[in-house]
């Protein structure tokens, strides 16, 4: 039964989709389409699956592309749910497990408020790695990236070729540097006075 109470009547078709390539917590996707539902598309959490609704109507292509955007929207979501130090240092303690047969082991990571320049840095010789705070409420491969990033330096310090091809294993590594390029291009905008934001 679905959790969404506007659902619950009229037909509902379903199709489950493959397990996410990104590394989100969500281990399938179910799209529900509903004769009922016009324009709008929604998503949420059930269990260890993504339920993502959208109309009936709607092209297999429209689809593929509302599922991506629903996926980063959730994950921005619980991002935003601001992690504290522990959980950071586990996420990169799982991140080192699953891209990196679990060779990369920082001794700490942790949240910094003084780097507003770079996203994150590594100190190899320590083992620590520190990651901006302007990452916090960024979706979350994004955070996965800019730590996948940091736990390589302690495998290879320097950004070489062979750094490059050892984070080729995070899947969404040009994706998130898109996302990163984005912000940094939309910091340079000029602010126009007057102009209201959406």
């Amino acid at each position: 039964m679905p959790a969404d109470p506007l659902h619950r009547a009229g037909t509902t078709q379903r199709s489950a989709k493959s397990q996410p390539t990104d590394g989100s917590r969500a281990s399938a996707i179910e799209v529900r389409r509903s004769a009922r539902r016009r324009r709008t598309v929604s998503a949420y959490r059930e269990g260890d699956r993504t339920v993502v609704l959208i109309p009936a109507r709607m092209s297999e292509a429209e689809e593929q592309r509302w599922v991506r955007v629903m996926l980063d929207k959730l994950a921005a979501q619980e991002s935003r749910r601001t992690l504290g130090d522990a959980e950071l240092a586990e996420r990169a303690r799982r991140l080192s497990e699953q891209y990196f047969e679990g060779r990369a082991r920082p001794r700490s990571v942790r949240w910094v408020t003084n780097q507003n320049t770079r996203w994150g840095s590594c100190t190899p010789s320590d083992g620590s790695i520190r990651l901006s705070h302007r990452l916090q409420g960024m979706p979350e491969y994004v955070v996965d990236y800019v730590l996948c990033h940091e736990l390589a330096h302690l495998l290879v310090p320097g950004h070489g070729p062979r750094f490059w091809r050892l984070l080729e294993a995070y899947p969404r590594t040009e994706r998130a540097r898109g996302y990163l390029e984005g912000v940094v291009a939309a910091d340079r905008l000029p602010h126009v006075p007057g102009a209201r934001d959406e």
